[in-house]
């Protein structure tokens, strides 16, 4: 499994804010978990990563950071 954290450039939604607005955990089989920072903090569990970054990833504007090396 590898830990990320989601660090948003721009809050295109105006919700979150922007810098370090999340953190997660990737898991072998794909599945992803992300905890969200902040007054209202939530966690949700995606079956592929691919899904977590096509909703969260506004175009860029949110960069999901890995703490964990690939394979640790």
């Amino acid at each position: 499994m590898r830990r990320f954290q989601l660090c948003r450039d721009y809050d295109i939604t105006g919700v979150s804010g922007v810098g370090i607005v999340a953190s997660g955990v990737l898991f072998d089989d794909g599945v992803t978990v992300i905890r969200w920072a902040g007054d209202l903090p939530s966690t949700v569990v995606w079956q592929k990563f691919e899904h977590a970054e096509a909703i969260h990833g506004h175009e860029g504007a949110t960069r999901f950071v890995f703490i964990d090396d690939e394979g640790a």
